[in-house]
């Protein structure tokens, strides 16, 4: 069993020296509660509701000096953090993503790939890959990002490569319920994984922010639940290796569901064709 936390917090706009020390701070109070990987907001450093010129400032390469301070807290405490962040690329590119990070530095990142017109996100460019799981010591884990969760494409893909576990740093406002209320919920369950879901609180340039943080387990189940409005540890202690048996038996040799196996994939190409 290995101990998972979505660690809710409120970013301070435009703060990131602050917001990484707070972010530090959480890796040791997690750790000493026993969490091995914990999971950080959408934009966790910086606040998600930047202009463009805040974006472009902003930004910074990973890896860089953040993900070398956080990597550090990594060594300090043996702990995984996956955390959200603004990520400039040489060309100049700057993209919504979370990386992944251990006692080594960089263990994997991801662009987002699904961007509403909402707060910065407006003025980002794409990702272009869902990335495959990373292997680590806490198992395979797949990283999205908060809108990501609206497409049921991207989760069903990390699933099919194997992800046991996916880490969901999030900024869902507070007209967003339907994702902790339904939408972990039914990506959890259709796919038969984990879902530990960091979203942040606090109000910013007028739009205020849901809390609601979520750990889902692969059933569907709800592990723990944030509050609306308080900074908080969430934790839950899970066997990743479970989510590998697609298998749901309720009756023996009469109601047996296969999951995957069930699936009819040559049925589906119009979800691929249609543009």
């Amino acid at each position: 069993m290995i101990k998972f936390a979505a660690i809710q917090m409120e970013p301070v706009l435009l703060a990131p020296e602050t917001n990484l020390e707070k972010i530090v701070q959480f890796i040791f109070e997690g750790s000493n509660l026993g969490a091995k990987v914990l999971v950080f907001p959408e934009c966790a450093l910086t606040g998600y509701g930047l202009s463009l010129d805040e974006a472009e400032a902003f930004s910074e390469s990973i890896p860089g000096p953040t993900t070398d301070r956080i990597s550090e807290a990594c060594r300090d405490t043996d702990c995984l953090v996956a955390v959200g962040m603004m990520e400039k690329d040489q060309g100049g590119g700057i993209y919504n993503a979370a990386v992944l990070l251990g006692a080594d530095g960089v263990l994997g990142k991801y662009r987002k790939t699904h961007l509403p017109f909402l707060g910065v996100d407006r003025f980002l460019s794409q990702g272009t890959s869902i990335q495959d799981p990373f292997d680590t010591s806490a198992g395979k884990l797949g990283l999205l990002i908060c809108y990501d969760l609206r497409f049921p494409e991207p989760i069903r893909v990390l699933a099919l490569k194997g992800a046991q576990v996916v880490l969901l740093p999030t900024a869902w406002p507070n007209t967003a319920t339907l994702y902790p209320e339904f939408m972990a919920q039914s990506r959890s369950a259709e796919n038969c994984l984990y879902l530990i879901a960091a979203n942040r609180i606090g109000e910013e340039r007028g739009t205020r922010y849901l809390g609601r943080s979520v750990i889902v387990g692969m059933n569907g189940e709800k592990l723990a639940e944030g509050t609306k409005d308080k900074e908080e540890i969430l934790l839950a202690e899970i066997d990743p290796s479970l989510s590998n048996d697609k298998k749901r038996i309720f009756t023996p040799g009469e109601y047996e569901l296969n999951l995957f196996k069930d699936r009819r994939p040559e049925l589906y190409g119009y979800l691929s064709d249609k543009a």
